[in-house]
């Protein structure tokens, strides 16, 4: 480090003047480009540094990540987690002041704040619920084509009582909603788990998703987009259902697409919504003509294939959106390897891919990774465990998507940035024109390099592992 402060400083001084060559001047040093950090270790968390970062021209040998302005590619729609039923749970289960300083801590815009600005839903129940339910469960051998007895009640005292407390600090965050499954009297295996949407039922289960927008908006929530089914290929979950391609391209072509046109909904619909090794199927939903017209773009998670997935289907459809909606940080994992692996691929890598989006996976869970249904995920960790009323842990992936969402607002552009060696990063412009650039060190060792921009540049350094994420105006 003190190389580093030594090296800044002799760059600093390259644009010093003397008045006097027989008396030296010490050149005013000010601070060009604010530091926050993370470190692996976990020895600093989303901190910013007291160091000096000025811009200067004195020539080294450092590596150098250089951003180009003029290269833009997508504008950004946030960074944030799925509000699963159990999130909202635990978190309701806070005091009220505690649960208060939460909110504001993970919604607001204040210094102390992270600002999640993208939240995605559940349309019933996930995996992360107690219990698997849709807003339409009915006795056995029954049906309502007519939906008159769909409900949104499950959810009243939970996500929709919660989001209702979060739209008041923010009230232009982004939602996304996704079913997990629909009604099991719609499915031809009348079971939460897996099991396919009987055609018989396609119109019915348009209107049940133009209810659900309906019914929402009543509420005061604005779902912005949504997606037909999640992970449309993983009928293994509860609750699931096995979409394919072929299927979800009649339901958006034929149904879901004309429904929310003949009720005048804006809401989004995005295709596909899960893993990078199958790019192939949203590109054959949005290669029938007729059902692109009705689709935004599409959504990926990767648990399965490469993120540059993102950037193959952008390639088959330049004209629409990518959208990164999910991916879960493990009980098993270690705070170092997850850090630097998500960064990698969840912020840098999507956002690199051309994605909208960078969304982790749940907001928060007990201490036992729950509440989840029989058959869901036992795994996965939210950003935060809450233990108490009172006790509130913050995990790895609250660290993840702070990283992001903390510095780049909604309506920000991705613009170019080299990467050099291991120095993963991405960075963009701001609507008010600031600079953000989010680097992750993915070597073994500290590296020290420059961040150039308009023919200067700062010398910086991280250790092996960190995340920083430096803005300048």
């Amino acid at each position: 480090m003190l190389l580093l402060l030594a090296a800044m400083l002799v760059n600093c001084s390259s644009s010093g003047d003397k008045d006097d060559i027989n008396t030296p001047q010490i050149p005013e040093v000010t601070n060009d480009v604010d530091f926050w950090l993370t470190k692996g270790d976990q020895s600093v968390l989303l901190k910013k540094q007291d160091i000096v970062l000025s811009f200067g021209t004195r020539p080294n040998n450092y590596p150098t990540i250089e951003i180009k302005e003029a290269e833009t590619f997508q504008t950004v729609d946030g960074f944030g987690f799925t509000l699963t039923g159990g999130s909202a749970m635990v978190i309701n289960e806070l005091s009220p002041q505690t649960k208060a300083d939460l909110l504001q801590e993970l919604f607001g815009n204040g210094d102390d704040d992270i600002t999640i600005n993208y939240l995605r839903l559940s349309i019933g129940a996930s995996d992360l619920d107690p219990e698997p339910y849709t807003y339409n469960d009915l006795e056995n051998g029954q049906t309502d084509l007519n939906l008159e007895h769909f409900d949104l009640n499950a959810d009243k005292s939970g996500v929709i009582s919660l989001l209702k407390e979060i739209l008041k600090i923010n009230p232009s965050i982004k939602i996304m909603a996704t079913p997990w499954s629909p009604p099991v009297w719609m499915k031809d295996n009348n079971s939460f788990k897996g099991g396919s949407l009987q055609t018989q039922y396609y119109e019915t289960y348009a209107n049940y998703f133009v209810k659900y927008i309906q019914e929402m908006k009543a509420e005061g929530i604005t779902i912005d987009a949504i997606t037909p089914q999640n992970e449309p290929l993983h009928p293994g979950n509860v609750p699931s259902l096995l979409m394919t391609a072929t299927e979800q391209t009649n339901f958006i072509k034929n149904y879901l697409g004309p429904a929310f046109k003949a009720a005048n909904i804006n809401t989004k619909i995005v295709a596909y919504d899960h893993n990078c090794d199958n790019p192939e199927y949203p590109i054959t939903v949005l290669n029938d003509a007729d059902a692109k017209s009705f689709i935004d773009g599409a959504a990926f998670h990767l648990y399965a294939g490469d993120i540059s997935a993102l950037t193959t289907f952008h390639n088959a459809h330049p004209d629409k959106n990518v959208y990164f909606t999910e991916q879960y940080t493990a009980s098993t994992g270690d705070f170092e390897g997850d850090l630097k692996w998500h960064l990698k691929n969840v912020i840098i890598g999507s956002m690199r891919n051309w994605s909208k989006t960078a969304l982790e996976w749940n907001l928060a869970n007990n201490i036992s990774f729950g509440p989840h249904t029989d058959g869901g995920c036992t795994t996965c960790k939210g950003a935060l465990t809450i233990s108490s009323s009172e006790n509130i842990t913050r995990n790895v992936g609250y660290y993840i998507v702070a990283h992001a969402s903390k510095f780049v607002p909604q309506g920000s552009t991705r613009i170019g940035s080299s990467i050099s060696g291991d120095l993963q990063n991405v960075a963009f412009k701001t609507p008010d024109g600031k600079k953000v650039l989010i680097v992750e060190n993915d070597g073994n060792t500290n590296q020290i390099f420059n961040i150039k921009i308009n023919d200067e540049w700062i010398i910086t350094a991280l250790d092996a592992g960190s995340v920083g994420t430096y803005t300048w105006k």
